[in-house]
C-alpha cells in the first residue's frame, strides 16, 4: 500500500512505501473484509481518515499529484471494498467535483475512476451532488455526450452514473428528472455506433457500462417502462447487443421495436447469411471445449477471471451438425435424432475423445492460422469483451422483463421467440440463434435463462394456440402462428439439448424446457411435441452432474403434470423401462429394473418374499426409475462431479431424491390409475422416508402419502368417471394400518417440524371414510386424538392443517352420529375461529359448515333424539361465533353465512322460545341479510343467499311475523333483480320460492313487492354486461319460472288484482318463458333440483285449480283472470307436445 505524507518544509507531496504485514491467505467472496482489515492493522475509518488527508494536501494546480490522489481512492475503494463513512464521503465527493471543474482534461479519467468508486453503493448519501453531476450542464452528461471525442473519458463518465442508478435497499431512490436522463444517456450510447478511430475492446466496455446502468435503474424498481416507443426503443437496442459480435451474424435494428404479431426487422439475405456463418466458424474453428473455473448458477455479466476462457476453451459445435439437425429434428423419429446426435452429447467429455471426434475443427495449426500469438491473443481478449457485452445484454432484458407487464411484453414475442421460417426465408434471429450458436457457454445460458423468464407465466398466451386441425385458409390465423412457435421452441430447444456438452447450460437448457411444457397447450396440438421431449431427456436422468439430473426431474415432472391425463403421456408412462437409455454415455440401465430389489427387502403384504425380479407386464417404468432413486444405494458409474455431495454418501444427492419424490407426488396426482397398482409399495416409499433424518426427504413423503390417499378418495367420490371394478378396493386399509403403525403418529407429533406436521395433517385428512370405518377401534380413536390435540397447536400452519383434517371428518358417516365426538370437534373448532392467524380462522369456517351440514343430516335421519342429546350451549356458542366470523374476511365469511343458515335451521321450537336464544338468533339473521346485501365476493353473497333458504326451512322461526321478515324479502329481492352475478341471482331466487306457506310471505304488500321482483327479474334474464354470465340465463329463468308458480298455488285473493294488472302489462312476455319453461323438459338447474316435465305440468295445474278456487270468491273482481291466462298456457304447451311426439 501507498501512503501520502507530507514533504518537511512545503506542501509538495512525495510517494511513501508502508512496509506490507505478513498475511495469510484473503478472505473468498464470503469472506469478511472487516477481519481481513484488521489483520492489515487499519480499518475502514482509517482509510478513510488517510484519504481525506491526501486530499487535503494536494492542490489542485498540482495535476500530477491530483491524477495520483485518485488513482490511490480507486485503487483502495476498490481492492478493499472501504464503506465510506457520510462525512468523509461529502469531502472526497467535492474534492472530485471540483477538480473535475479545475484540472485540466488529462486527469480527467483518473477523476472520473474515483468518483465512481466513491458514489458506488451510495447513491442515496449523493443527494446534494446530483445537480453538479447529472443536471442540465452536469459533468457527467457533458463528458458522457455522443460529442465526446475521447473514449475513455466518455467511458468512466458512463461508469460513473451507471454506480450512481445501483440501488440501495431501505433508501430512497434517484428522482425521475434525474432517472429520465441517466437513461436516455445509456440509451443514446447503446444506439450509437462504433467509428472507425475507437478500438472494439473500449467500445465493449463503454457499452458494457451503459447496459449496467440501465440494468441498475430497472432493479431499482422505479423505472416503469409504458411507453411504447420508450419500451420499443429498448428491447431493439438489448436486441442489437444480444448478437454484438457473434460470429457469422450481423443484423440491422431500427431505432424502436414496436408490437406484431409475425417476426420482423430481420434484414439479412439467406445466401449472406449462410456465407457468413461458414467463414465465421472457420475462423473460430474449436467452439465449445468445457469451460474452465466454475460459473455460479444466474451469475450474469460478472467480471471474473475466467471470462477469457470463455471464448477461447470451449467445445465442438460446427455449422454442418446445426444445418443436419435444424433440418431433421422435426421431421424425424426421436431415435433417429439419438442415432445421429446423441454420440455428441454423450461421449466422454476427455479432450483425447472430443480431438479424435472431429479433428479437421479441433484447432488451427500454427502454420495455418492466420494471426501472430500476440493477434491471437487480442481476438481472443476482443471475443470474451464482446461475449460480455452480449451478457450484459441478456442479463438487462432480463430485469425488464421482470419490470414490464406480461401483456405487454407478449406483444413482442416474434421478435424474440422463434418461428418455423417461411418457404424460402432465413429464419429470424432470436434468443434460440444465441443459445445454439454462441461460442461462449456462460451466454448461452444466459439467453436460455431470458427464454426461461419468457415463458414462464405465459400459460394464458400461449392457451390460444391450435393446430390439431390442418390449416386450409387463406391466412394463417394467430392461433397457428403461435402454434407454430411453439412447436419450433421445441425443435430448437432438443437441437441444443443433444449439441450441448457444458453441464451449467445443460441444466438451464432442460429447464428451459420445463418451462415451456409447464405452459404450452398440448391438449390443442397435435400429438408428438411430448413424446419427443420424453425420448430425449431421459439418458440425462444417469447424467454425471447432479444438477442435470434434478432438473431432468422437474422436466418429467412438468410432462406428467401439464393438462393430465393426457392420452400421450399415458402412452409414455407404458414405455418399456430401458427405451431411450441405451445410448447415454453415462446412463446405468440395469438400475430401472433393479427396484424390484427394494420389493424384495420389504416384502408386501400378501406376497411372496421371492417376488421375481424381471415382469414383462410392468404398467408404468417412471415409477420404478423414481423409486430407485429414492430407496437404492446409488451407483458408482453415477458419481458427481459437483463436490458439493460427499463421495460417501449412501444415496443419490438428497436434491435427486426430492425431485423424484415430487415426480411421484405429481404422476400419482395426474395418473392415479396407472399407480394405483403400486399403491403399498409407494406407502412403503413415503414410509421410509417419513423415518429419514433428513426434514425435507420426510415432508415429500408425507407429501406423496397425501395424493395416494387423495387419488383414493377421488375414485370413490359420487361423481368420479372410475368404474367400480376398477377401482382400489376397498381392502386399502391395508394401507392405512401400515401408515398408522409406521411413521405417520410420529411425523404428526414432531413438534421441532412444523411443516412436516402440516402434511401429515393433510395426509391423515384423506384417507377413504370406508377405509377409516374399518380400522381397528385403537387407530380410530388414535387419529381422532392426534387431530384434536395438534387444533392446539401454537403453529398456525399445524393449527389450520388440523382444524381442515376435522373438517373432513366430522363428514364420515361412521363418526358424524357419535354426539360426543361432533361435541369435541365443535369446541376444537370454535378455539381455531378465534385465532390471530386470518389462514386459520378460514380453514375453521370451512369445518364449522361441514359440521353444521353434519347437524342437518343427523336432524334428517335420527330425528329429534339427537338434536336433544346436542347441547343448547354449544349451540348458543356456534350461532354467536358463526355471527362475529360472518363480520371476519370474506375467506372466513363465505363459510361463516353458510354455518348460519344451517343453525337457524337445526333450531327447535324450544330454543326459539328460549330468551337466552332470542338476541342471538336476530343478530345472526341480520348478519345474513346485511351479508346479502353487501358488496362482497359473489362467492359470499351466493352463500348466504343459500343460508338464507335454509333459514325458511325451518318452520319453528317465526317467518312472516317478525321485523326481520320484510329485511330479508327485500335484500332476495333487490339481489334476484340487479346483480351482475347470475349464480348469486339463480340462488336468491330458490330461497324466495321455498316457503311453503302463504302465511311466510307476510302481508299482501310484501307478496306482491316479491312477485313483482320477480317478474322483472325474468325480463332481466338475458341482460348482462359480462359474456361469461350468459351462459346461466337458462338456469336463472328456469328457477324463476318455479318460483313464480310456486307463489301462484299459494296466492290468496288479495293478492290476485296485482297479479292480474302485472299478467295485463306484461303476459306476452311471461307467456313467453313460462311455456320455455315447460317446453325444456329435464334439466339441473343451479339449485341443484331435477324437475322432470311431468312435476312441471303437476306445478301448473296445481296452481290452475288453486286460483279457479280463489277467482270463485272474487265473483270477477278482478281485471284479468289469472286461471284462465294458466290454461291457455299450459293449452299451448300441451299441443306443442303433441305437434313434436306426431
Amino acid at each position: 500500500p501507498v501512503a501520502i505524507a507530507p514533504v518537511p518544509g512545503g506542501r509538495k507531496m512525495a510517494a511513501v512505501e508502508v512496509p506490507q504485514p505478513e498475511l495469510g491467505p484473503e478472505p473468498g467472496p464470503g469472506g469478511s473484509f472487516r477481519r481481513y482489515l484488521a489483520r492489515l492493522g487499519f480499518l475502514f475509518q482509517d482509510v478513510c481518515a488517510l484519504l481525506v488527508q491526501a486530499c487535503q494536501l494536494v492542490n489542485f494546480d498540482q495535476e500530477h499529484l491530483v491524477s495520483k490522489v485518485c488513482q490511490l481512492i480507486h485503487h483502495l475503494l476498490n481492492r478493499f471494498q472501504v464503506i465510506v463513512d457520510e462525512q468523509n464521503l461529502n469531502f472526497l465527493l467535492s474534492y472530485c467535483i471540483s477538480a473535475l471543474k479545475q484540472c485540466s482534461s488529462w486527469t480527467h479519467v483518473e477523476i472520473l475512476q474515483a468518483l465512481a468508486a466513491l458514489v458506488y453503493n451510495n447513491g442515496p448519501k449523493c443527494q446534494k451532488y446530483l445537480p453538479d453531476l447529472l443536471g442540465k450542464a452536469g459533468l457527467l452528461l457533458q463528458f458522457s455526450d455522443s460529442a465526446q471525442l475521447d473514449v475513455e473519458l466518455r467511458r468512466a463518465a458512463v461508469r460513473s452514473m451507471a454506480n450512481l442508478c445501483l440501488s440501495v435497499p431501505g433508501q430512497p431512490y434517484l428522482d425521475e428528472s434525474y432517472r429520465s436522463v441517466c437513461f436516455q444517456t445509456f440509451l443514446s450510447i447503446l444506439q450509437s455506433s462504433k467509428t472507425s478511430d475507437v478500438d472494439d475492446i473500449t467500445f465493449c466496455m463503454l457499452l458494457q457500462n451503459a447496459l449496467k446502468g440501465i440494468q441498475s435503474l430497472l432493479n431499482g424498481g422505479k423505472m416503469k417502462l409504458m411507453q411504447t416507443d420508450q419500451l420499443g426503443s429498448l428491447l431493439a437496442v438489448l436486441k442489437k447487443c444480444m448478437f454484438h459480435g457473434l460470429p457469422g451474424l450481423s443484423i440491422e435494428m431500427p431505432p424502436v421495436l414496436y408490437p406484431a404479431p409475425l417476426p420482423q426487422y430481420d434484414k439479412r439475405s439467406p445466401v449472406k447469411q449462410e456465407q457468413s456463418e461458414l467463414a465465421a466458424f472457420k475462423q473460430t474453428g474449436n467452439r465449445r471445449k468445457k469451460s474452465k473455473g466454475k460459473q455460479k448458477k444466474g451469475e450474469f455479466g460478472e467480471d471474473t477471471k475466467d471470462d477469457l476462457a470463455d471464448t477461447g476453451n470451449e467445445s465442438i459445435h460446427e455449422t454442418d451438425m446445426l444445418k443436419l439437425h435444424l433440418r431433421d429434428v422435426q421431421n424425424s423419429p426421436c431415435s433417429d435424432l439419438r442415432t445421429h446426435a446423441l454420440d455428441v452429447a454423450y461421449m466422454p467429455t476427455g479432450k483425447d475423445h472430443l480431438s479424435s471426434h472431429y479433428n479437421s475443427w479441433k484447432r488451427i495449426s500454427s502454420s495455418e492460422s492466420e494471426y501472430s500469438d500476440a493477434e491471437g491473443g487480442i481476438q481472443s481478449k476482443m471475443r470474451s469483451y464482446q461475449a460480455k457485452v452480449r451478457q450484459g445484454a441478456l442479463a438487462c432484458f432480463l430485469s425488464a422483463i421482470k419490470s414490464i407487464e406480461k401483456r405487454v411484453l407478449y406483444g413482442y414475442w416474434s421478435a424474440f421467440v422463434p418461428d418455423a421460417p417461411g418457404i424460402g426465408s432465413p429464419q429470424s434471429v432470436s434468443l434460440m440463434t444465441i443459445a445454439l450458436k454462441d461460442p461462449s457457454p456462460k451466454t448461452r445460458a444466459c439467453s436460455l435463462q431470458v427464454l426461461s423468464a419468457i415463458l414462464e407465466g405465459s400459460k394464458q398466451f400461449l392457451s390460444v394456440a391450435e393446430d390439431a386441425n390442418d390449416h386450409k385458409r387463406a391466412f394463417t390465423p394467430f392461433s397457428v402462428t403461435i402454434a407454430s412457435s411453439i412447436r419450433e421452441l421445441h425443435r430448437c430447444l432438443l437441437l441444443a439439448l443433444v449439441a450441448e456438452s457444458s453441464s451449467q447450460t445443460l441444466t438451464q437448457i432442460i429447464k428451459c424446457l420445463a418451462n415451456l411444457v409447464s405452459n404450452a397447450p398440448y391438449n390443442r396440438l397435435k400429438p408428438g411435441l411430448l413424446t419427443r421431449v420424453w425420448n430425449q431427456i431421459k439418458p440425462y436422468i444417469c447424467h454425471k452432474d447432479v444438477n442435470v439430473r434434478v432438473s431432468s426431474l422437474t422436466l418429467l415432472g412438468a410432462i406428467v403434470s401439464i393438462q393430465a391425463p393426457l392420452p400421450e403421456v399415458q402412452l409414455l408412462l407404458q414405455q418399456p423401462s430401458s427405451s431411450g437409455l441405451s445410448n447415454s454415455g453415462t446412463g446405468t440401465p440395469h438400475r430401472f429394473n433393479s427396484s424390484e430389489q427394494w420389493r424384495k427387502t420389504f416384502p408386501l403384504e400378501g406376497e411372496p418374499a421371492d417376488n421375481p425380479g424381471n415382469m414383462p407386464s410392468e404398467p408404468c417404468w417412471l415409477i420404478r426409475l423414481c423409486i430407485s432413486i429414492i430407496v437404492l444405494p446409488r451407483e458408482d458409474s453415477c458419481s458427481d462431479s459437483d463436490a458439493n455431495f460427499p463421495s460417501g454418501c449412501v444415496y443419490e444427492p438428497s436434491p435427486v431424491r426430492l425431485e423424484s419424490l415430487q415426480v411421484l407426488a405429481l404422476l400419482v396426482k395426474g395418473y392415479f390409475s396407472m399407480a394405483q397398482s403400486y399403491l403399498l409399495e409407494l406407502g412403503e416409499v413415503a414410509c421410509k422416508c417419513m423415518e429419514e433424518m433428513d426434514p425435507s426427504i420426510q415432508l415429500h413423503g408425507a407429501k406423496l402419502l397425501e395424493e395416494l390417499g387423495t387419488g383414493v378418495v377421488q375414485q370413490y367420490k359420487p361423481d368420479s368417471a372410475v368404474a367400480p371394478d376398477h377401482r382400489v378396493p376397498v381392502s386399502v386399509v391395508t394401507f392405512w394400518t401400515m401408515m398408522l403403525n409406521g411413521p405417520l403418529p410420529g411425523a404428526l407429533q414432531n413438534s421441532q417440524h412444523a411443516t412436516l406436521q402440516t402434511s401429515a395433517c393433510d395426509a391423515l385428512s384423506s384417507i377413504l371414510p370406508e377405509a377409516f370405518s374399518s380400522l381397528q377401534n385403537d387407530r380410530q380413536i388414535l387419529c381422532i386424538t392426534l387431530l384434536l390435540g395438534l387444533n392446539h397447536s401454537e403453529n398456525p400452519l399445524v393449527k389450520a392443517a388440523a382444524a381442515r383434517a376435522l373438517g373432513v371428518y366430522i363428514l364420515f358417516s361412521c363418526l358424524r352420529q357419535d354426539v360426543m365426538f361432533v361435541a369435541d370437534t365443535a369446541n376444537a373448532i370454535l378455539n381455531s375461529l378465534h385465532d390471530k392467524s386470518p389462514n386459520v380462522r378460514a380453514k375453521a369456517a370451512w369445518s364449522l359448515g361441514n359440521l353444521t351440514d353434519t347437524l342437518i343430516v343427523n336432524m334428517e335421519t335420527m330425528g329429534q333424539s339427537f338434536q336433544e342429546e346436542f347441547s343448547d350451549l354449544l349451540l348458543l356458542k356456534m350461532l354467536r361465533s358463526a355471527t362475529e366470523a360472518s363480520k371476519d374476511k370474506d375467506k372466513v365469511k363465505s363459510n361463516a353465512v353458510r354455518a348460519l343458515g344451517n343453525l337457524l335451521h337445526f333450531l327447535q321450537p324450544y330454543h326459539i322460545t328460549n330468551p337466552r336464544f332470542r338476541e342471538t338468533i336476530e343478530e345472526s339473521i341480520q348478519a345474513l341479510i346485511s351479508t346479502v346485501q353487501s358488496e362482497a365476493t359473489m362467492k359470499v353473497r351466493w352463500n348466504a343467499c343459500y343460508a338464507l333458504g335454509n333459514v325458511f326451512k325451518n318452520p319453528a322461526l317465526p317467518l312472516g311475523e317478525a321485523p326481520w321478515t320484510t329485511q330479508a324479502y327485500n335484500a332476495l329481492s333487490s339481489v334476484v333483480k340487479s346483480c351482475k352475478n347470475f349464480k348469486v341471482r339463480i340462488k336468491s331466487a330458490m330461497a324466495l320460492s321455498i316457503p311453503s306457506k302463504r302465511e311466510c310471505y307476510g302481508p299482501t304488500e310484501q307478496f306482491c313487492q316479491i312477485w313483482s321482483a320477480l317478474v322483472v327479474a325474468l325480463q332481466k334474464s338475458e341482460d348482462t354486461e359480462d359474456f361469461l354470465e350468459f351462459k346461466y340465463s337458462a338456469s336463472l329463468r328456469t328457477q324463476i319460472c318455479q318460483a313464480l308458480i310456486h307463489l301462484l298455488s299459494l296466492a290468496k285473493n288479495t293478492d290476485l288484482p296485482f297479479i292480474s294488472e302485472t299478467i295485463t302489462e306484461n303476459g306476452d312476455a311471461i307467456k313467453a318463458y313460462v311455456l320455455q319453461y315447460m317446453k325444456s323438459g329435464v334439466e339441473e338447474n343451479e339449485a341443484g333440483m331435477h324437475t322432470n316435465l311431468c312435476e312441471r305440468e303437476k306445478a301448473l295445474k296445481g296452481a290452475i285449480e288453486h286460483l279457479c278456487g280463489i277467482e270463485k270468491q272474487l265473483e270477477g273482481k278482478a281485471r284479468v283472470r289469472v286461471s284462465v291466462y294458466l290454461e291457455d298456457i299450459l293449452t299451448n304447451h300441451v299441443n306443442a307436445a303433441e305437434l313434436t311426439e306426431a
